[in-house]
């Protein structure tokens, strides 16, 4: 799911404001699935803190065999030749499974230590979140938006001495996907490709961008929302044996369907294409692409996709159903010439 942005943002600027001013708060969290801005944010705080492998100060524990004593015993013993000690936690999984020790000790940690956790996944009923989130500060960096990332498109692109337009960009998008990492990987390239021009056109990105494993992605959607059964399944098993995870797939094969019947009923209702492209948060030129492809379904049909999709995960996660099997399913009944989803 896309992230709140406008929330992510106002983190970030405090964030970054802690860092310009030397006001560091005693723990940070710094969580979500967009590893690109965890793992960007980590790096910034660890450079401005003077802490790295170096540093006697400074010490890393890693994977769920990390100790919480030992860690609380590192936190307690006095930084050497410095005012604080900083302790970088990753992927310990603590804020999602719990840790009673660490839950204790963050309610009042110590005043010459700085500790920093990385985690991509969290529970926020557990003890250890909430007494961080009292005493320290979190940084949900989820998912952004199309709206967010394509300023980010432009900022990067303008950083290169270049200029991309709209329409290129929301390309590009669709292309590469809303993986940070993957987007600033791609531009890289783009730049390169295009490097005694000033503009990046569309013809760029479909001769740079066309073999990324996202496209991958969307054109396997593309032939099931078309019916073309054996260019649907022959894509889905190429992004297997390319180790992509079926959930994702699923997820996006279920993002497909719900904006066709988003699309379709604002059709219906006669809204014009860019207020649909504003409401399902697409770009206005795919909205015409969505529509034809809704229209070899009706609305019934549809909202059958849609529940077969979230029917088959949770057989999945009950253990009921096997997750390649399970979008295969989806796939053949979705992609049946007589609709029968």
């Amino acid at each position: 799911m896309p992230a709140k942005t406008s929330d992510f943002q106002v983190k970030q600027r405090q964030f970054n404001e802690d860092i310009k001013n030397g006001t560091f708060k005693p723990c940070y969290l710094i969580c979500g699935e967009e590893a690109y801005l965890r793992y960007q944010n980590r790096d910034k705080l660890l450079k401005a803190l003077s802490a790295d492998s170096s540093s006697m100060n400074f010490t890393r524990y890693e994977g769920d065999s990390c100790n919480p004593l030992e860690i609380i015993d590192m936190a307690e013993t006095m930084p050497f030749l410095s005012d604080k000690r900083v302790i970088l936690i990753e992927d310990s999984g603590f804020f999602k499974n719990g840790c009673p020790e660490l839950a204790d000790y963050l309610k009042s940690p110590a005043e010459t230590a700085i500790i920093i956790f990385v985690e991509k996944e969290l529970d926020k009923r557990k003890d250890i979140y909430k007494s961080l989130s009292k005493t320290g500060f979190e940084l949900s960096c989820d998912v952004q938006d199309e709206e967010m990332l394509t300023r980010w498109i432009f900022s990067k692109v303008s950083r290169e001495g270049k200029s991309i337009s709209p329409r290129a960009a929301a390309l590009f998008l669709e292309r590469v996907g809303t993986d940070m990492s993957n987007i600033s990987t791609e531009i890289e390239k783009l730049v390169c490709y295009a490097m005694d021009r000033d503009q990046i056109t569309e013809a760029d990105i479909e001769a740079v961008c066309a073999n990324w494993l996202t496209s991958r992605i969307f054109a396997m959607t593309d032939a099931i929302v078309e019916k073309n059964q054996k260019r649907a399944i022959d894509l889905y098993y190429d992004l297997l044996a390319l180790k992509e995870p079926p959930a994702k797939i699923l997820a996006l094969i279920t993002r497909q369907f719900n904006i066709m019947l988003q699309v379709k009923e604002m059709t219906e209702n006669r809204r014009d294409k860019g207020s649909i492209a504003s409401a399902v948060k697409i770009a206005p030129f795919l909205v015409g692409k969505y529509q034809n492809w809704a229209r070899g379904y009706s609305f019934q049909e549809l909202k059958d996709a849609l529940e077969l999709c979230a029917s088959n995960d949770e057989a999945v996660k009950s253990g009921k159903l096997d997750y390649v099997i399970s979008v295969e399913m989806v796939i053949i009944k979705c992609t049946s010439r007589k609709n029968a989803v």
